[in-house]
């Protein structure tokens, strides 16, 4: 017993160790180098500086006549109606493929996981939102966000409609609701520890996404506020200090709605897990 103790108290050990080496000094170099002069920032060293230079945050928002602020805008836009789509769509599309078994509800849901595996193909897309005049808008945006997060969050939401007995349904018909009013008035409201997993987990992705908004939605008023940084080193190639200033400022907002919500996000995916 005292041996399997030990063996616990190790691995506590290790992984608290991992996470320091993995999250924690990475954030500390940013920091500190974000609070270097540029000379003394390109030597990339972990130590901070005598004098912190607190200015570079204030340089870093007036960069490109505030773009980082647009940034804020758009990446904020995208990122609500990408979760209110997505929350609309998929409780509504998990709740019907939870209930129904028959062979259709088979092939969807092997529809929803190949979208977990199968990579979205860029210039395909490009042409049918050409096609579709909705290229570089921001409603296009929001859709390709909320196509690539769809089969993720199907399968969360009809994970945790396991937990949700049937007869409350049936007792809802039973009293005249149709199904619209059945699941907008009973089952949705229960849907609420998923839901807070759906949108926390969905914000920070979608907001933290680099890759789409730089093929799919390009242009200085468009940016989002990770093409910041791409923008950003393009212009100061060698800033490394503007540079992680940068980060910390689009990190943080999320990292603290990340912290403060950690324990609904567990709970909303467990959930789902068992049964009963």
């Amino acid at each position: 017993m005292k041996k399997k103790k030990k063996c616990i108290l190790l691995g506590d050990v290790f992984g608290i160790l991992g996470v320091f080496l993995i999250f924690v000094i990475p954030f500390i170099f940013m920091i500190a180098n974000s609070l270097k002069e540029r000379r003394e920032a390109n030597l990339l060293s972990i130590e901070f500086p005598e004098m912190p230079m607190f200015s570079n945050y204030l340089e870093v928002f007036k960069a490109n006549n505030y773009i980082l602020i647009t940034a804020f805008k758009n990446s904020a836009l995208v990122t609500a109606g990408s979760v209110f789509l997505m929350i609309l769509t998929c409780s509504m599309a998990g709740h019907v493929l939870s209930r129904r078994k028959d062979r259709l509800t088979g092939c969807i849901n092997m529809v929803v996981l190949s979208g977990l595996m199968v990579p979205p193909a860029i210039m395909p897309t490009i042409w049918l939102m050409q096609g579709l005049h909705i290229y570089k808008t921001m409603h296009g945006m929001i859709l390709i966000e909320v196509a690539l997060q769809i089969p993720f969050t199907i399968l969360l939401y009809r994970g945790f409609m396991a937990t949700i007995p049937v007869e409350m349904e049936e007792a809802g018909y039973m009293d005249g609701c149709s199904r619209l009013k059945m699941f907008s008035r009973i089952v949705f409201p229960l849907l609420k520890p998923v839901t807070a997993t759906v949108i926390i987990l969905n914000a920070v992705t979608v907001f933290n996404d680099f890759t789409n908004p730089l093929y799919f939605l390009p242009g200085t008023k468009n940016a989002t506020v990770q093409l910041t940084l791409y923008n950003f080193m393009g212009q100061y190639s060698s800033s490394y200090n503007l540079l992680f200033a940068d980060v910390i400022i689009i990190t943080v907002p999320m990292l603290i709605l990340f912290i403060i919500f950690n324990k609904k996000i567990v709970d909303g995916m467990v959930a789902g897990a068992v049964k009963g």
